[in-house]
């Protein structure tokens, strides 16, 4: 396929990035994208500028596969301050009441556990989350309130760590689509004195390690090193890149023969063996097993290609 006209250099892979304390998740991206001189990034679920942690971005062809981010587990480290409660649900709301802690350990005990497991939870309205194509936080901000549906989500762990004075500390792992702001509100109506959360750090996204986190900070040190040694940046900054099938790495993998691969990559089924007999998989070609794209097993037991990988020519 030829190569349409686009500002930046093909680049492909997802960076973790530490993202700071105050800085939105798209200017982040924005930052990114331009240390890399790519010609295209994405990311895979914004935090708030209040959280800080990881937030994976995608350049390149990767961006096709950062949906299956979207729906990945999350795990979280979250301070709550208790008898306070706000607008937001978070230190940059307005308090809107404030009321005595008067609850035990056994009481905070019982209640941390109503949240394990699967339950429903209704959205805040500080979320992004729309309503009629607008956003809930608009409407929040304007003082109007729309209903919200309840969903479904899973905790998967909620560990107590420390409770000392207002603060209780928490590290949670759960479902995509919690919102750890609500979870912090409703542990605060469950005992009666409200609480906001504080500190809000994202630890892990799906199964990708902490220790490959790097911060806007290394980057920039990186690219001053660079210039420092009469070397391009992209030496130093794209060994920091994790492969782009790293986003679906959780799919069982199907490795074609170079032929058949090629009706793949024309977006036909293919059959092949050893597939799994439903659901979506990750696919390879030849012996060096690279990475084509993302198909499903369709009714007919073949692989149907839903992402692929655009390889383009100069």
């Amino acid at each position: 396929m030829s190569r349409p006209r686009r500002r930046g250099r093909d680049i492909h892979g997802v960076l973790l990035l530490d993202k700071s304390l105050g800085l939105s998740s798209n200017d982040a991206l924005q930052k990114v994208k331009r240390l890399y001189n790519a010609n295209r990034a994405g990311h895979t679920g914004a935090l708030d500028p209040l959280a800080t942690g990881m937030l994976p971005l995608c350049l390149g062809e990767a961006t096709k596969f950062s949906r299956f981010l979207l729906d990945s587990d999350k795990r979280y480290r979250v301070i709550a301050r208790m008898g306070q409660r706000t607008d937001t649900s978070d230190a940059e709301g307005a308090i809107i009441s404030e009321r005595e802690m008067a609850f035990t350990q056994q009481q905070l005990d019982d209640a941390l556990d109503s949240f394990r497991g699967e339950t429903r939870q209704i959205p805040s309205m500080y979320s992004a989350l729309k309503y009629e194509g607008k956003k809930l936080y608009e409407y929040a901000r304007q003082g109007i309130e729309v209903p919200r549906e309840s969903r479904s989500i899973t905790v998967y762990e909620l560990n107590f760590i420390r409770w000392e004075g207002f603060e209780v500390e928490l590290e949670i792992h759960c479902s995509k689509g919690t919102y750890i702001r609500t979870i912090v509100d409703d542990l605060g109506e469950k005992l009666g004195c409200g609480a906001h959360v504080t500190y809000l750090r994202r630890l892990q996204v799906a199964t990708y390690p902490s220790e490959r986190m790097v911060t806007m900070e290394k980057l920039h040190e990186l690219i001053a090193q660079a210039e420092e040694q009469g070397i391009e940046p992209r030496l130093l900054l794209d060994p920091l890149l994790l492969p782009m099938d790293s986003a679906c790495e959780d799919f069982p993998e199907v490795n074609l023969l170079p032929v058949v691969a090629g009706y793949v990559k024309q977006g036909q089924p293919v059959q092949a063996s050893g597939a799994p007999v439903s659901g979506m998989v990750r696919i390879t070609e030849g012996e060096e097993r690279k990475f084509i794209g993302v198909g499903e097993i369709d009714d007919d037991g073949r692989i149907a290609p839903r992402r692929l990988v655009v390889e383009y020519t100069d």
